[in-house]
Order: structure tokens, then C-alpha cells, then sequence
């Protein structure tokens, strides 16, 4: 199968440990079968190999992205990076562009678009294999999977099929109808709309031609800021007419806000969290790395990362977007391709950060021109680079870096080190970065 995963989204939903850069779909929240801490992109790529092992996997994802991909998922699969977010038919077409121009992949070729983000079991993956069937069946027109309903619900969209058949085509679609109007669509045969999408290549793209005058992948990228941000839905979907869904019966979850999160999570509670007081149906997650005490709660979500802390009302925790969205400041956690970075402590003329490496990863070759810096390595060996001068480092060493020195730290080992920045005007754009050989 040729699999292109949906990673385009922010996802403020999960906030205090979602971001603009840390997006829910690698919050590391469930557990694998090895007992290890899991991401829903870890989750869905590891079952994607588990049924279909010899499956051609793309991520769609925002540049934001990449490093938090890198980390998780190491280079194991191919990412059509967006030089910015475009909503889902700009991401599909910039992707179809790059496996058909970049991949060669022939445009006859069947391709499943699919969210990173469901919480399903592997059923939901051979039913991808009946789709990828399906369209091997017709050269034209657009398959969807639509999910049997567990119960009435406002949050989902909803696929009206013609028949009760396992294939049929599409009457009509319903987008987050009330709970009452949802029970009627199901009495009449709706299906939930899992946001999945398959087709040939071509076929869409030649649609691409027609609607945004597509003229390959070079040329997409190059004016990609320029169009309009529109869904695959209503740019593509709203105006096909040979529109197919096939039923899936499995379990199947978009888990898009805390309260569905916390339904999908295999234990009420991640991190360093203490329950007392008799609490009935509370989850709480802690980011941070100091005790979280519960008592007495019901129907509640805690969490608690380094950008905040959230207490809420399991229901209410669903309408979370417009309240954060007035939340600011900077970032204060993010994965990189060689590890992470996590704010403690800041104030007007400091920043104080915990860096984590990677073992054989390293940061850019570069240098700062308002700040000082004082590295102090916690755990591990590495080589830190000065103006292109390598000193070995160890726990207990201390490495000071002053404003315009050229400077990295290779890790050999995993590497923590605490990184105290001083300076009058401390930002993330005062970065030179340079070539080094590595």
C-alpha cells in the first residue's frame, strides 16, 4: 500500500503538551507491547508495519514538524515537508506531487490518505487493504471508510450511503449534526467519516490541474504560500460525483481533545501523579518532574506540562481552543531530531534549559551574538566543538560559550546538560549556523 499519514495540524487541544511545535499526534502517552512510552504517530506506525509490512509510508507535516518526526520515528519514512499549513487538499496534492515527481510512483497507482491521529486497532488497516482494492477496481472516483456508529455524537461527520452494502456510494454528507439529528442519521444508515481518503494518484491530481493549475511538484512548493487554504472535503469531495464508502466495523476513535484522549489511555493516570480522596473518573497526565496529587476529583482532566497547567471538567475540557488560543508566550518543551529541550526556569535577562542529545546525534554548528552561555553536562560523554577547537566532556564538566563563538556538543553517549543563557536581549532568531563536517 502506498500510505500518505496526515500530520499537518497544531493540535492546541491536548494544551498544556501540545504546541505549535509539539502536536498531539507526539505526545508520548500510551504504552507499547515492549512497555516503553508511545506517540499516537509511534502507535499508528508501528501497526501500519505490524499488518502491511512491506507498505510505502509518506508523513504530510508542517516544517514545525520534521525534527519531532525525526526523533520519533528516526528515517524510517519518507515526509513531504509544507513550507506552510494549507488545510488538507493543498497537503494531499503537495504529497501526490512528491511521490509521483520526487518517489516514482506511477500516477496509476493507488494512494490511502489517512489521519495520524486515530486510535484504532490493526482491523482499521486491513480495511485500508480493501480500500486500496477497491480502487484497483475503477480508475476513476474517490473511496472513503466509513466507521459503524458506537452511539450518537456531535463531534463527528457523518457519510450517508446509498445502501447497507459493504460498498456503496455516497448519498450525501452531514458535518457535526446535533446529537438528535446525529440518532436520526444512524437510523437511516450513516456512517461516521473517518477522514480517510482513497484513489488513484492521477485522478487527483488531474483535479489538481483543473483547480489550482498544478504543474508539479517544483512548482507547487515554490507558491505553495499562496493557496488557499481549503479542505479536501469541500475543495475536492463536495464537487465529486463517483464517491464510494466501504464500512468498517472495528474500533475506531479521532481522539482530538482530552476527553476522548483520556478514553483511548490504556491507565488513568502518566508521570508522577498521586490519587487520594476517593477520585471517580479522572485522568491526569504530568509533564513535569515534581509530584501531581489528585484528591477527591470527578469527571476531571489534570495536566500539567511545562507551558501550563490545565484543571478541568472532562466535558468541558472538549471546548479547550478558544481559551488557549489566548494563551501566549514562548515554547517551552520541544523534541528535536537529536533530542529535546525543556525550559526550567527564565526571567528578563536569563533562560534556563535542560538539552537532552541523543546518542550519535549532535546540535548545528553555530553561534549567538546578544547572549553568553554556560553548558553544565549532567550525565553522558560527548565532544563539545569551539570555534572549531574539540575539548571531551563529561558529568561534572563545565563548558562556557561567550557571544559569538562558533560552538556544538556531539553526544556519544545520551547526554543531559543544563544550558543557562545570559544576555540584555535573548531570542530564538539570534542563531548563525555553519557548515561543519560532522
Amino acid at each position: 500500500m502506498n500510505i500518505v499519514l496526515l500530520s499537518g495540524g497544531s493540535g492546541r487541544r491536548l494544551w498544556p503538551l501540545s504546541n505549535e511545535v509539539r502536536s498531539k499526534q507526539f505526545i508520548r502517552i500510551f504504552t507499547s507491547p515492549s512497555g516503553e512510552p508511545e506517540s499516537m504517530v509511534q502507535r499508528v506506525y508501528r501497526q501500519i508495519r505490524s499488518v502491511s509490512p512491506d507498505s510505502a509510508v509518506t508523513v504530510a507535516a508542517s516544517r514545525q514538524q520534521l525534527s519531532a518526526l525525526t526523533n520519533q520515528l528516526g528515517d524510517k519514512v519518507d515526509v513531504s515537508p509544507e513550507p506552510c499549513r494549507r488545510d488538507t487538499f493543498p497537503a494531499i496534492i503537495l504529497s501526490l506531487a512528491f511521490l509521483t515527481d520526487k518517489k516514482g510512483l506511477s500516477p496509476d497507482s493507488p494512494v490511502i490518505v489517512c489521519p495520524v491521529d486515530p486510535y484504532v486497532d490493526e482491523d482499521y488497516f486491513r480495511a485500508l487493504g480493501r480500500l486500496e482494492e477497491a480502487v484497483l477496481t475503477d480508475e476513476k472516483g474517490i473511496f472513503l471508510l466509513g466507521t459503524e456508529p458506537a452511539f450518537p455524537t456531535a463531534k463527528y461527520g457523518y457519510i450517508i450511503p446509498e445502501s447497507v452494502d459493504e460498498i456503496s456510494s455516497v448519498l450525501r454528507f452531514k458535518e457535526k449534526p446535533s446529537e438528535e439529528e446525529a440518532e436520526k442519521l444512524i437510523k437511516e444508515g450513516a456512517l461516521w467519516n473517518a477522514g480517510v481518503f482513497a484513489f488513484r494518484a492521477g485522478y487527483v491530481l488531474d483535479i489538481a490541474r483543473k483547480l489550482i493549475g498544478y504543474n508539479g511538484y517544483d512548482d507547487l512548493f515554490s507558491r505553495y504560500e499562496s493557496l488557499e487554504p481549503i479542505s479536501f472535503d469541500y475543495a475536492v469531495l463536495e464537487k465529486e460525483e463517483n464517491i464510494r464508502v466501504i464500512r468498517f466495523a472495528g474500533e475506531w476513535k479521532d481522539v482530538g481533545t482530552w476527553n476522548t484522549m483520556a478514553e483511548t489511555m490504556d491507565k488513568n493516570s502518566v508521570g508522577n501523579v498521586i490519587f487520594g480522596g476517593d477520585c471517580v473518573n479522572t485522568t491526569a497526565v504530568n509533564d513535569l518532574d515534581i509530584p501531581l496529587v489528585c484528591m477527591g476529583l470527578k469527571d476531571v482532566i489534570v495536566a500539567a506540562g511545562p507551558d501550563g497547567i490545565l484543571v478541568s471538567d472532562k466535558h468541558q475540557s472538549s471546548y479547550i481552543k478558544p481559551i488557549v488560543d489566548k494563551v501566549t508566550g514562548e515554547i517551552k518543551y520541544s523534541e528535536k531530531s537529536w533530542g529535546s529541550f525543556k525550559v526550567i526556569d527564565s526571567g528578563d535577562s536569563s533562560i534556563t534549559i535542560k538539552v537532552t542529545l541523543l546518542p550519535g546525534h549532535h546540535m548545528y554548528y553555530h553561534s549567538h551574538e546578544r547572549r553568553d552561555e554556560v553548558w553544565t553536562v549532567i550525565t553522558g560523554e560527548g565532544t563539545v566543538v569551539i570555534d572549531d577547537e574539540k575539548r571531551r566532556v563529561k558529568a561534572g564538566d563545565v563548558v562556557e560559550l561567550p557571544a559569538g563563538c562558533k560552538h556544538t556538543v556531539i553526544a556519544d553517549t545520551r547526554l543531559e546538560l543544563i544550558e543557562v543563557q545570559t544576555g540584555k536581549e535573548i531570542s530564538v532568531s539570534d542563531k548563525i549556523k555553519y557548515d561543519y563536517k560532522f
